[in-house]
């Protein structure tokens, strides 16, 4: 009678042995770790989203159409983007820049830059204003908001900055006696659509 061949018994035993071997060299579970949980939550954590990358985020070109109808008509007629003013509008480098003053008025107007930076230097700068110069910082819109308020050295009228910062674009505003309410709502609204 012949003999039945002995290789596949053999590789059974091969493979027992080396799952035996590879569970002796597997950590054992500590025990001090609570078991999972069958049970659903009533109020979930919530699961932590994608920051919108900067490349992601469109500057816009123009400065009329960042802004609502209602901050328009605050601004009235203020001039904007005077060429005596210096440089303004879209720039080369995709910034924006908006100049709303009387190239005649003493004080009166307002300058917007929006720009794209970096987290670490946006927070750096953000961080040194309310160490050094006294501004206030909170965290509205997904973004930071830092703002500070100061009556100007030669007229008596508000002057004054407020710099808001998300995914790194930067949207620098700095203004004396001309603060429409909601501006710089407004432009957050209209970069990223909250």
């Amino acid at each position: 009678m012949p003999r039945r061949p002995l290789r596949p018994a053999l590789t059974a035993v091969a493979l027992g042995a080396a799952m035996l071997a590879l569970t002796a060299c597997a950590p054992a579970a500590d025990e001090s770790a609570p078991a999972p949980s069958a049970t659903v939550s009533s109020s979930p954590t919530p699961i932590p989203t994608i920051t919108q990358t900067a490349t992601a985020v469109r500057i816009p070109a123009d400065c009329r159409s960042m802004l609502t109808a209602d901050v328009l008509a605050q601004l009235g007629d203020t001039p904007l983007n005077d060429p005596a003013m210096g440089p303004s509008g879209a720039q080369s480098d995709g910034s924006l820049t908006c100049i709303w003053r009387d190239p005649a008025a003493d004080t009166t107007g307002l300058v917007t830059h929006i720009t794209r930076m970096d987290r670490g230097p946006a927070l750096d700068m953000l961080n040194d204003l309310v160490s050094t110069q006294g501004f206030s910082c909170y965290t509205p819109d997904a973004g930071t908001r830092c703002e500070k308020t100061w009556i100007n050295d030669t007229y008596p009228v508000n002057d004054g900055r407020t710099l808001y910062w998300r995914d790194d674009v930067l949207i620098d505003t700095q203004y004396s006696n001309l603060a429409p309410t909601g501006y710089t709502a407004s432009i957050i609204s209209s970069i990223f659509g909250s």
